[in-house]
């Protein structure tokens, strides 16, 4: 019989039948192995793996545990009971008291399906623009609706998984984030529905004149020349004139793509608009665009934590961005923002699972890993900071800590 566990419960002897994740994500030649020793486990541990599928006919037995059908069918019937609470058909148009809040927990299953989902919207666009298409105005705006509900019910899940990204799908994976974290800021700024599914168009469709771009100049890793980056720039004009020949795409989606590189100081590019010059939601856009590619690794640099860019971006609000709406942005975001991954004074690594506004240096963390002793945490548990009871007294975050360097996938324990 095949059998649901958690990772704690397994044990040498057992057969696993299914590591129940991406053969990407483990180390080993298949999903189903023998369980020789603790060797295998910690390995397993290590790959942030959580809940396995064990076979009882191959090895040892779990008492009291449900079948692999009795889990997946109790998984439908919990994903089910929230759909029917939610009350929303999204053939209609999102309003918030109609999309009820989820749980981290079940959303990450959604967010998964729409990041995954919106990639190949995104692809898309992209490859009938180079045809000499047009855009498919509707799947890109059945996109930014789903992003939109997924923000609407938990907007930990999306933006939590909006740093994870292969180096060369940049440009779809940065057009996603983008639109997403637009999307976050814009609810947290109050913007209705409406507003805010024409902000995420924009957001979704901001880069689209990059296509023009030769690809040696967008990935070229020394300085570029004055005409190389005049050819960049072009980008923007580009995207617009698309965007304008699109039946159904509202003004304010165009500005909000067309200023996205706009400065307050007059600086930004393609109009060296200043101040209140520059939409609302162009300024907007101006932030979220530059903490993204920040927080991402290119082929000539290496990304930046998020603190930093942060920091970063407060800086260069003196000169470049409207200070107010970088306040209110890192208000959202959080200094140690969801998914992040953060260093105790113990030595403890964990993810950060949730924050709160009025206490952002404390949020809470899943304790994963101990760094001090290199071991994986087999039974990861929460310590809110800003509340510490035994396991987290005194405990502090002393730095930000790159999943690469550690080898631990955050979303796998959201």
């Amino acid at each position: 019989m095949v059998k649901k566990i958690k990772v704690d419960q397994l044990k040498p002897g057992m057969y696993v039948h299914d590591l129940n994740c991406s053969w990407l994500d483990h180390p080993f030649f298949g999903s189903s192995l023998k369980v020789k020793d603790n060797n295998v486990i910690e390995k397993i541990i290590k790959f942030g793996i959580r809940e396995l599928y064990i076979d009882t006919d191959k090895g040892r037995d779990v008492e009291g545990v449900p079948s692999k059908e009795e889990a997946d069918k109790e998984e439908k019937v919990k994903l089910k009971k929230h759909d029917r609470h939610e009350e929303h058909d999204e053939t209609d148009e999102i309003h918030f008291e109609k999309v009820k809040p989820a749980p981290v927990e079940i959303e990450i299953i959604k967010a998964k399906m729409i990041k995954k989902e919106s990639m190949l919207t995104v692809q898309k666009v992209m490859s009938d623009i180079k045809s000499g298409n047009q855009i498919q105005k509707e799947s890109v705006a059945h996109t930014v609706d789903d992003i939109l509900a997924s923000i609407l019910r938990n907007k930990n899940a999306l933006t939590g998984l909006g740093r994870l990204r292969k180096a060369d799908e940049y440009l779809y994976s940065h057009s996603i984030n983008v639109c997403t974290l637009m999307v976050a800021f814009g609810k947290y700024l109050g913007f209705d529905s409406q507003l805010l599914r024409e902000v995420g168009v924009g957001a979704l469709l901001h880069d689209i004149g990059a296509i023009n771009v030769p690809t040696d100049i967008l990935t070229k890793e020394g300085e570029l020349s004055a005409e190389e980056f005049n050819i960049i720039k072009g980008h923007v004009q580009y995207g617009r004139s698309i965007l304008e020949k699109t039946e159904g795409i509202t003004e304010t989606s165009i500005i909000t793509a067309y200023q996205h590189h706009e400065r307050a100081d007059g600086s930004g590019y393609p109009n060296g608009l200043k101040g209140d010059k520059i939409s609302y939601t162009g300024q907007a856009i101006a932030i979220i665009d530059v903490y993204d590619a920040l927080t991402t690794k290119r082929c000539y640099r290496r990304k930046i934590a998020p603190t930093q860019a942060l920091r970063m971006i407060y800086e260069w609000s003196d000169t470049q961005f409207n200070k107010e709406l970088v306040q209110k942005f890192i208000r959202c975001m959080g200094i140690y923002p969801v998914g992040s991954l953060v260093c105790l004074e113990s030595g403890l690594i964990g993810v950060v699972t949730s924050h709160s506004e009025d206490n952002m240096l404390q949020p809470v963390i899943r304790v994963i890993y101990n760094k001090t002793n290199k071991r994986y945490i087999s039974v990861p548990y929460d310590i809110d900071l800003s509340k510490p009871g035994k396991k987290g007294e005194g405990e502090r975050i002393t730095g930000y800590e790159f999943q690469e360097d550690l080898n631990i996938q955050p979303e796998m324990y959201l």
